[in-house]
């Protein structure tokens, strides 16, 4: 008797899970804060909506702090852009996932400015940019951002695994029925896949 079919479709996080997040490295020092003081400055809340599509971009660059000081909001884009990394291993390992005819989507917090991380990555020629926050209205880790994805795909939840660095964001998930990993590196995760049969052991 065979046992359980390998869940097909893998719905990864972006940040920090594909590609390197410039967030927290990049963001304060185009300000010439330090860390603390860049986010003690911002106002609560403001980057939030933005990943949710509630502010648009001019929106983000009026509401960012709580004196309302202005900036070069398109220098502060263009920065961010060109710190935008893949992580190492995860292209090699989604093209292996694509080889086994996995279906592969995003489900992702983040604004608009994903789009600039697809022109610098082309990440849609490995994984097909279906939820982002801004798009769907949805964040992680509310239950609705998941069930959405799985009722858009027309597949029950076992039938995927989700990936994310976030311990917070993996639980939700799990918690409604998907099959969650934790993000760590690119070797940890194809082990992960191959535990679940998402992935073949024999992949190169």
């Amino acid at each position: 008797m065979s046992g359980p079919r390998a869940p097909e479709v893998v719905l990864f996080d972006v940040m920090d899970t594909l590609v390197r997040d410039p967030y927290l490295d990049a963001l304060p020092g185009y300000f010439g804060l330090d860390a603390d003081t860049f986010f003690r400055a911002v106002r609560p809340g403001a980057w939030v909506d933005f990943e949710l599509g509630r502010l648009d971009e001019a929106g983000w660059f009026s509401n960012a702090f709580r004196d309302g000081r202005t900036f070069d909001g398109p220098g502060l884009r263009a920065h961010l852009a060109a710190h935008y990394r893949w992580i190492d291993g995860v292209p090699e390992l989604l093209a292996e996932l694509r080889r086994c005819g996995r279906a592969l989507h995003t489900l992702s917090n983040y604004p608009v400015w994903y789009r600039n991380i697809e022109a610098r990555l082309q990440v849609s020629a490995l994984v097909q940019w279906t939820f982002v926050s801004c798009e769907t209205g949805l964040r992680k880790p509310d239950p609705e951002s998941y069930l959405h994805a799985a009722r858009t795909l027309g597949v029950a939840p076992e039938a995927c695994v989700f990936v994310d660095d976030r311990e917070v964001n993996v639980q939700a998930a799990r918690t409604l029925g998907f099959h969650a990993l934790r993000f760590v590196d690119a070797d940890t995760l194809r082990r992960d896949l191959v535990a679940l049969g998402t992935l073949s052991a024999g992949s190169p």
